[in-house]
């Protein structure tokens, strides 16, 4: 598995996983019904973000977007998103590409990541995350509406580089 920046012609091949994820309403925050155009807005990230794609010969495993979290003064604070196409999981992609992003993050001198809003339901991520050095810092309780599960927490995930 190799690791490199998306380009305008991996959309195509994104949008369908991403498109699945943010349907199935248990991740993502997103909008459901979103068109190509409105989603790759929001996932093809422009400078100084950036946005890459974990590639096993021609096929797309999954897909990572980073950048600073806030503009100006909060810039030196990283942020990441990360989507795993279904049909790969349990094949070391999310990990990849979480490592990767906190070795990019960590290169490009910024002083910590920051995920804003981790699903407290989604056992899988939490466990990577914390498995990668993240801590919890904390939990807005039901900020988030599961399409099962109905309320549940956002935890604010941080590594300090």
């Amino acid at each position: 598995m190799d690791i490199r920046e998306a380009t305008p012609q991996d959309w195509p091949r994104i949008y369908p996983f991403w498109s699945r994820i943010v349907e199935a309403g248990e991740t993502y925050v997103y909008p459901l019904g979103l068109g190509s155009d409105d989603a790759r807005a929001l996932w093809m990230e422009p400078p100084p973000g950036v946005t890459v794609v974990a590639v096993e010969g021609d096929d797309i495993l999954g897909s990572a977007k980073m950048g600073p979290n806030r503009p100006g003064r909060g810039a030196h604070v990283a942020t990441g998103s990360f989507m795993v196409n279904p049909e790969c999981h349990g094949r070391g992609v999310g990990r990849a590409l979480g490592a990767y992003v906190v070795d990019r993050a960590r290169c490009e001198g910024y002083h910590s990541i920051q995920f804003n809003a981790v699903v407290e339901s989604n056992a899988a991520a939490v466990h990577l995350w914390r498995s990668l050095g993240f801590e919890i810092v904390g939990t807005v309780p039901e900020a988030f509406d599961h399409r099962t599960n109905g309320l549940v927490g956002l935890h604010i995930m941080v590594k300090k580089l």
